[in-house]
């Protein structure tokens, strides 16, 4: 009596509230599939062997310190109460001490002693009623030290008995499941969670496991059987709430073409009006914008993506995945920059940046990082240029609306002020008539405090406009935009003359300057539409770019290049487009190399070089170089930009026959070729270099002819 009622009692109490709080502690991650056994295991644990007469140290968590309540009471139990008369146990209860002590050392992931008290009872209590439990139990431990085999042996002996009670048989099938997942046998691991399911009595269990039968279903792309899975326990009232809900939310990803969007939208929107679903709005309302981009509702799925992120109850992958969807709808509706801010996001709170899809973020936010450049400067210098553009009249009109809209700004900033001097005396009249009040003590009614607080911010997040999701401002942009408006002449903005008219019109380029910003604006057109055409696929929007190019007028180095280009783009989706400019370009230029390769693109190599490979045949005219062969070396360039036209190798051939062009024409030719270098392959590696050696081409030549 005293070791049932006292010892063991208060073990067992240590040891129910200590796996309550492991159960409510753990987080499922729902983006995978679920263990079958919600523990978390840490494998450096799984060698530890403690002993009878020492006393571990006590753990800093509770969970733990229940645990180790439950096994000192456990072996309390077995050293003071045993009664081992004539080599046999007199105390009933001594049995349940040690699965007491095994489950405790189970929980603290101390597998081996468990193993050792599970096996005692076993070896020496055959009559006891615990042997179906502890069976259970050792199975389960076999488990978690990776022998998997000898668990399953024992537990499909155990099922073979038919007095087995419904509870039994439930975590039998369960704890077989453990084992058949741990193999990697998804078939099998389905089956005995079915069957767990069928002879469920408890409700939790249950629920868990036909959550993972739904999953397991899906990874086998049995989707029906998946649903089918999701359905009932969506409806299984006595499953806990987040189970239900994940259940929906799980039905809901195996939307597919042919589904009917509204049913499931419909669901999505019950749930998400439902006051207790709560803290699952982040991942309902991500699941929602998901069927509404799939069913081509964008701005429908782009508001859901929002509010999932506006949440307040939501994991750190459940944030990345909302940042990344709406990168994912903004690429796909070509704003790029809007896109690449969102992907700084997923890439700035990423636990784990060496996970494949964190990878392939930040692969794709790189590419973006020339077009989102591009992009700024063509943007900043389209408005320079316009308001140069206007008459006088017209940018006095210009900067006098905008110089009225400060104004007002300040106007309102200003009421604000005043209205918070108000609201601040009331409080402060308040605290003084009645000091016992807290108001006075919060953060906003103290203006000194306050001003510290707007400082810091402004310190550390700038100047942010009042809009939702105001972090999301990109830095990168930022940077180019700053870069942009540095070599414009753009900073260093004077604030005491914001209202002075004359101060704007001054700043306004003019002469070589504003030539300038013309050239980079032409460029950064025609750089946007290479990187469309090229690395995006984004045909039309490159074809925008380059006929909005030619509209400008600009310099004759870039119109052939242009048209050239345009004739190939428009081969994708405009065949009449295409041989408009095919016929500009042979009639205009009959002479160029683009000409060339229109007309007479079977003009290569012989049949014996014309199977060499880019790199064989490179590689040879390199030798060429080398040993000084330059005419040769320059004849096989011309051939092999014919025959490998559109290849990846044709930059390193171009840059290679600029080298021979300084050998043989001297600086100013080499100058031309750099030049043609970078208008025409600017994203490559030949096409940078190129740039750097015209921005120092005396240093340059210098070296090469020392060579």
């Amino acid at each position: 009596m005293s070791t049932k009622y006292n010892v063991l009692y208060n073990g067992q109490m240590a040891f129910d509230q200590a796996k309550a709080q492991l159960d409510d502690e753990y987080t499922d991650n729902y983006w995978e599939i679920l263990p079958i056994e919600p523990l978390k295991i840490e494998e450096e644990k799984g060698v530890v062997l403690p002993s009878f007469n020492v006393k571990k140290e006590p753990s800093s968590k509770s969970t733990a310190q229940g645990f180790e309540k439950a096994e000192e009471k456990a072996i309390k139990a077995v050293q003071k109460h045993s009664m081992d008369i004539a080599g046999k146990e007199r105390n009933k209860q001594i049995d349940e001490a040690y699965l007491l002590l095994g489950k405790a050392r189970y929980y603290s992931q101390r597998f081996v002693p468990a193993l050792e008290a599970f096996n005692y009872i076993l070896e020496n209590y055959p009559d006891s009623n615990l042997l179906e439990e502890t069976k259970i139990w050792q199975a389960k431990t076999l488990v978690r030290l990776q022998n998997e085999r000898l668990a399953i042996e024992t537990l499909t002996y155990l099922l073979k008995n038919p007095r087995l009670s419904l509870d039994k048989i439930e975590q039998a099938h369960t704890a077989m499941a453990l084992a058949y997942r741990s193999m990697d046998s998804t078939h099998l691991t389905i089956r005995h969670l079915d069957s767990a399911v069928i002879f469920s009595a408890n409700p939790k269990m249950k629920a868990r496991n036909l959550f993972i039968q739904g999953q397991l279903y899906r990874q086998e792309e049995k989707i029906d059987a998946s649903n089918r899975a999701f359905d009932i326990l969506a409806t299984f009232k006595k499953a806990p709430l987040r189970y239900r809900v994940h259940a929906s939310i799980e039905r809901a990803k195996n939307f597919k073409e042919g589904d009917s969007a509204e049913v499931q939208l419909a669901t999505l929107k019950r749930l998400i009006k439902d006051r207790d679903n709560r803290p699952f709005l982040a991942e309902l309302y991500y699941q929602k914008g998901m069927i509404e981009r799939a069913n081509d509702s964008i701005d429908l799925a782009i508001k859901s993506f929002k509010k999932s992120l506006n949440s307040k109850i939501g994991s750190q992958t459940q944030q990345e995945l909302s940042f990344e969807q709406l990168g994912n709808v903004y690429f796909d509706k070509t704003s790029f920059a809007t896109a690449g801010a969102y992907y700084d996001s997923v890439i700035a709170i990423a636990e784990n940046p060496n996970l494949k899809r964190i990878r392939r973020i930040i692969r794709k936010r790189a590419n973006l990082e020339e077009v989102i450049k591009f992009e700024t400067i063509a943007r900043i210098n389209d408005s320079i240029i316009n308001i140069a553009s206007l008459s006088k009249d017209e940018q006095m009109a210009f900067y006098q609306a905008h110089i009225d809209q400060l104004k007002k700004e300040e106007e309102l900033a200003r009421i604000r002020q005043e209205n918070e001097k108000i609201t601040t005396g009331n409080a402060n009249n308040i605290n003084n008539k009645n000091p016992n009040s807290a108001a006075g003590t919060f953060y906003f009614y103290n203006p000194q405090v306050a001003g510290f607080g707007k400082k810091d911010f402004k310190r550390i997040w700038g100047n942010r406009p009042l809009e939702d999701n105001w972090r999301l401002s990109d830095k990168k942009i930022n940077r180019t935009e700053a870069n942009v408006a540095s070599l414009l002449g753009t900073t260093n903005f004077n604030d005491d003359k914001k209202f002075d008219i004359t101060y704007y019109l001054s700043r306004i380029p003019t002469g070589s300057e504003l030539d300038s910003i013309l050239i980079d604006r032409n460029n950064a057109y025609y750089n946007l539409g290479l990187i469309y055409k090229e690395q995006f696929k984004e045909y039309r929007l490159a074809a925008e770019k380059l006929e909005k190019l030619l509209t400008f007028n600009p310099e004759e180095k870039l119109i052939l290049p242009t048209k050239y280009n345009l004739y190939k783009i428009y081969a994708n989706f405009d065949e009449e487009e295409s041989i408009k400019y095919k016929t500009q370009i042979i009639k205009e230029y009959p002479d160029s190399r683009y000409a060339t390769i229109i007309t007479h693109p079977e003009n290569i190599l012989d049949n014996e070089v014309d199977t060499d490979s880019a790199e064989s045949v490179y590689n040879d005219i390199y030798c060429d170089y080398d040993f000084q062969h330059y005419e040769r070396a320059l004849d096989k360039i011309e051939k092999a930009l014919t025959q490998f036209e559109d290849q990846k190798m044709i930059p390193k051939f171009e840059l290679l026959k600029a080298y021979v062009i300084l050998k043989t024409m001297g600086i100013e030719a080499f100058k031309d070729a750099l030049s043609n270098i970078a208008i025409s392959y600017p994203n490559t590696d030949e096409g940078k270099h190129a740039v750097a050696l015209l921005d120092n081409v005396d240093a340059a030549s210098s070296r090469l002819n020392e060579n």
